[in-house]
């Protein structure tokens, strides 16, 4: 049973524990880190690619997999996979996510009068990212 990580018509806020004021680019390293990776996928191209494909895009250029792979993909979405709301871009970075009715996805900095505008639209689902810092007890 193939896994799917794609939200429609659906717009992901920050987390509630978001260190970020405003919309950051993560650190570009050698080894380019998750989050360095989902921002460039989908902030170069918006609305061009689905959770699914930033997922496993970022997957196969970290595993040095050919991104174009079905069997890959197959294998990779055969499990369940953590969805964009675990991403660093919304829980570290300050970035909302906004899914279409196709499932694209792109990036919007809390600061941004978009973002605003999408956090107000009662015509998404919405969600927030999930939270870096567990309840301590």
């Amino acid at each position: 049973m193939a896994h799917t990580t794609n939200y429609q018509n659906t717009f992901i806020e920050v987390s509630e524990d978001c260190p970020a004021e405003y919309g950051i680019e993560p650190p570009i390293a050698e080894n380019l880190s998750i989050a360095a990776l989902h921002y460039r996928l989908i902030i170069e191209q918006p609305y061009t690619r689905t959770s699914d494909d930033v997922l496993f895009e970022t997957h196969a250029l970290r595993k040095g997999i050919d991104p174009d792979d079905a069997d890959a993909r197959a294998e990779f979405f055969s499990r369940g996979q953590a969805c964009l709301r675990a991403s660093p871009i919304s829980k570290r970075y300050g970035w909302g996510t906004h899914h279409d009715a196709e499932g694209r996805v792109a990036l919007y900095p809390r600061e941004s009068e978009e973002y605003a505008a999408l956090a107000a639209n009662a015509d998404l689902t919405h969600k927030r990212a999930m939270r870096s810092s567990r309840a301590r007890g």
